[in-house]
C-alpha cells in the first residue's frame, strides 16, 4: 500500500512540476493574488477526475478512438494561440495593472487575509474560472499524462491501483497549492506595470510555443 501510494505521488508530481499553460496561469493569478483557492482546488479537482478516470480503465479510448486525441489538440491549440494574444496584447498595450501594497479585506475568500491585492485590469470570477477549465480540458497533454500514462502504470499495482491513484491526487493537490499560493512572494518584483509588461511577453511566447508543439508532427 505505501509503496503504490509514493509511486503514485512520485510519478504525479514529475509529470504535473513542468512549466504549462496551466502552470503558466495557475502562477500569474497566483501573483495577482486573484481568486487564488479557486483556481487551485479547480486545477486539482479537475486532476482528480482525469487520475480516477484513467485509473478505471478508461485509458483505453485513447487507443480505441485515436481522432479524439487529434480533436483535442487542435482545439487546444486554437485556444492556447489566443490566450497568446491576450497576453501580448497586455505586453504591448498595459493597462498599468501593479500589485498595492495594502492588505486585502480581511476575510476574503479569494485572496485571503493580509494578502495584496491588484489594483487595475482585474479578471472577475467567472472568466477566471472559464479559462482555468479550458487551460484544463483543452490540453491533451493532460490526457495523455494523467487518464493514459498514469492509468497504465496503475493498472501494473494491483490490488494497490487506488493507492497509486491516491498518491497521484495528493501530488497534484500539494503542487498546485504550493504554486498558487507561493507565487505571492515574487510579487516584490511585480510591483511596476513594466514588470507586468515583461512576465505577459513571456508568457504570450510560451503559450504560443505550446500551441505551435501540439500541431506540429511530432
Amino acid at each position: 500500500m505505501s509503496a503504490a501510494l509514493l509511486s503514485g505521488f512520485a510519478l504525479g508530481l514529475s509529470l504535473i512540476v513542468a512549466i504549462g499553460a496551466q502552470n503558466l496561469f495557475v502562477l500569474r493569478q497566483g501573483i495577482r493574488r486573484e481568486h487564488v483557492l479557486v483556481v487551485a482546488l479547480l486545477c486539482a479537482a479537475s486532476d482528480a477526475v482525469l487520475i480516477i478516470v484513467g485509473v478505471s480503465g478508461a485509458g483505453w479510448v485513447l487507443h480505441s478512438v485515436p481522432w479524439l486525441v487529434d480533436v483535442v489538440r487542435w482545439a487546444g491549440a486554437a485556444f492556447l494561440l489566443g490566450y497568446a494574444a491576450l497576453a501580448a496584447r497586455r505586453a504591448l498595450r498595459p493597462t498599468g495593472a501593479a500589485l498595492d501594497a495594502q492588505a486585502a479585506p480581511p476575510g476574503d475568500p479569494a485572496n485571503g487575509p493580509g494578502t495584496r491585492t491588484v489594483t487595475a485590469g482585474a479578471t472577475t470570477l467567472p472568466a477566471v474560472v472559464a479559462t482555468c477549465l479550458a487551460l484544463t480540458w483543452l490540453n491533451p497533454h493532460v490526457y495523455l499524462d494523467t487518464v493514459f500514462l498514469l492509468g497504465s502504470v496503475a493498472a501494473t499495482q494491483g490490488a494497490d491501483r487506488w493507492w497509486f491513484a491516491a498518491g497521484a491526487v495528493v501530488a497534484s493537490t500539494a503542487w498546485f497549492l504550493s504554486l498558487a499560493y507561493g507565487s505571492r512572494y515574487l510579487g516584490r518584483w511585480l510591483a511596476t506595470p513594466r514588470a507586468w509588461r515583461v512576465l505577459d511577453g513571456a508568457i504570450a511566447v510560451v503559450m504560443a510555443a505550446i500551441a505551435i508543439s501540439l500541431v506540429l508532427p511530432a
